[in-house]
């Protein structure tokens, strides 16, 4: 059970660092004045895209690592 943990912990703090990743490269006005940004976020209503996104970015690159991890674990030595 402990290992679990362990994983979904790691696998929150990947999907986190892509939503706030992608998040501060679409919109760089986020460093400089974050609330401006939230208040206009608040007007139009669209406050379920950037995890949409963050979603599909992160689906990705899980599939990709996934993907690596099984090819080269026909590589590694058997005894390990």
């Amino acid at each position: 059970m402990e290992k679990f943990r362990s994983i979904i912990k790691k696998e929150l703090l990947y999907y986190l660092l892509t939503l706030i990743f992608l998040a501060v490269l679409m919109h760089i006005d986020l460093i400089s004045d974050p609330f401006s940004r939230l208040d206009a976020m608040n007007e139009k209503g669209n406050y379920f895209h950037p995890f949409l996104y963050s979603s599909i970015i992160y689906g990705l690159f899980l599939f990709i690592r996934k993907a690596l991890d099984f090819i080269l674990g026909f590589f590694k030595d058997k005894n390990d």
